[in-house]
């Protein structure tokens, strides 16, 4: 397949093209010209007002539900709805019925896998059935292709977590950690505050994620790996991260879009479509999290998408499950909420690569083609009609700003 992209203003900070607009033209999965100006009869167009291009985004967290759950979502839905979302590579969640903490069960999603649009980035479970008692096949899942080893939830056990690190750190595997204390957050719905009192509702407190990140980072200080911690939400757990990065120390850490769009105070009305783990903190908090997006001690930014159904969902705030299903409006969620495009690049397409060792991605001549498509500024309102087969959207009706227009990844390519 031969495509031409038009007219697009290329977006990635890394390369002596940011801000230029050129045309692009890809055959046989490789980009064979970049000009002002292309002329090709042969190639299939494509041509949006204010379009813009960049190297592929990389989603480091999202569940797929599949398998077990794949009312909720399924595996080529989820991924379809990625592409749609701008990501040619998600980490997959292994928290799924069975958990992936083999490497039967890894090669099982890849081959299902193959040849879509968006390349699925498995992470294998840390330890067996994501129980926290023994360590699962961490090497053999890597050698399948695990990207990282998380429980996707918290790993309460700190001698499972010490192995863990030691272990990892002889073949570069990379340890994810949730950090989230259950104890101290146990039957909590959202942060512990105002609104939470008000709401009069059993809450969660910061201290909750801050003792978790300091356990690990004091872990990781004596076994030496690579630890990252996945979701941050509060100032507190930046500022420890970034000390820790000053040390030396191999730690990364992510955020999701929505913690950078919301605070507790969104809460108010009970909306369970926006009750997540961790939950949404103060003002103070979500300023921390774009300043440290902005300066670069949040490495990645990520969907966190986590799809539920009406009846998990559509409950009184107490009894709903945690989580936002909304990975096709992520980037939406980020421009709107006052990220920068050249901020999401450097997150996604760069930062996320490299976190989970895959290749730098180019906008250059003979490079392999993996690129998103895009509008920074268009605003428009989320609809009904979306891909993922996710209820729990709290954006449908919302006008946001941004608009993705698909990926193209070699000789694949997803085109709205």
């Amino acid at each position: 397949m031969r495509w031409l992209i038009k007219s697009a203003t290329i977006v990635d900070p890394n390369s002596p093209l940011h801000g230029k607009k050129r045309d692009i033209l890809i055959e046989n999965g490789k980009i064979s010209d970049i000009k002002s100006k292309i002329s090709d009869k042969k190639a299939k167009e494509i041509s949006f007002p204010n379009l813009h291009v960049s190297p592929g985004w990389v989603d480091t967290r999202a569940h797929f539900a599949d398998p077990g759950e794949e009312y909720k979502e399924g595996l080529q839905n989820g991924l379809d709805a990625a592409a749609a979302g701008g990501f040619t590579h998600v980490v997959s969640m292994p928290d799924t019925t069975p958990v992936v903490d083999s490497k039967g069960q890894l090669e099982y999603l890849l081959r299902r896998s193959d040849g879509h649009a968006t390349r699925l980035c498995p992470a294998g479970a840390l330890s067996q059935g994501s129980k926290g008692k023994q360590l699962a096949e961490l090497y053999d899942m890597h050698c399948s292709g695990a990207v990282m080893f998380t429980d996707g939830h918290s790993t309460k056990r700190t001698e499972l977590m010490r192995r863990a690190l030691e272990y990892t750190k002889t073949f570069g595997g990379v340890v994810a950690s949730l950090p989230y204390d259950e104890d101290l957050s146990e039957k909590g719905n959202m942060h512990e505050g105002v609104t939470s009192t008000m709401n009069g509702l059993k809450a969660i407190p910061t201290m909750a994620e801050t003792i978790r990140i300091m356990r690990d980072i004091e872990l990781l200080r004596y076994t030496g790996g690579r630890l990252h911690f996945m979701l941050v939400s509060s100032a507190e757990g930046v500022n420890l991260i970034k000390r820790a990065k000053k040390e030396g120390l191999e730690v990364t850490c992510g955020v999701s879009v929505h913690h950078l769009m919301h605070t507790d105070e969104d809460l108010a009305d009970f909306n369970s479509n926006l009750k997540v783990s961790p939950p949404f903190r103060s003002k103070t908090d979500r300023s921390a999290l774009l300043k440290a997006v902005n300066d670069g001690t949040v490495d990645v930014i990520c969907s966190d998408h986590r799809p539920e159904d009406v009846e998990h969902k559509k409950l009184e705030f107490p009894q709903a499950n945690f989580g936002i299903g909304a990975i096709e409006d992520s980037f939406s969620v980020a421009m709107t909420a006052g990220v920068s495009p050249e901020q999401f690049v450097e997150r996604t397409a760069h930062a996320g690569r490299k976190l989970i060792g895959l290749e730098a991605a180019a906008i250059q001549k003979d490079a392999e083609a993996d690129l998103t498509l895009f509008d920074p500024s268009l605003k428009h309102e989320v609809n009904k009609d979306h891909i993922s087969l996710a209820y729990n959207n709290p954006y449908v009706g919302q006008e946001l700003t941004g608009k993705v227009f698909g990926v193209i990844r070699g000789e694949a390519a997803a085109i709205r």
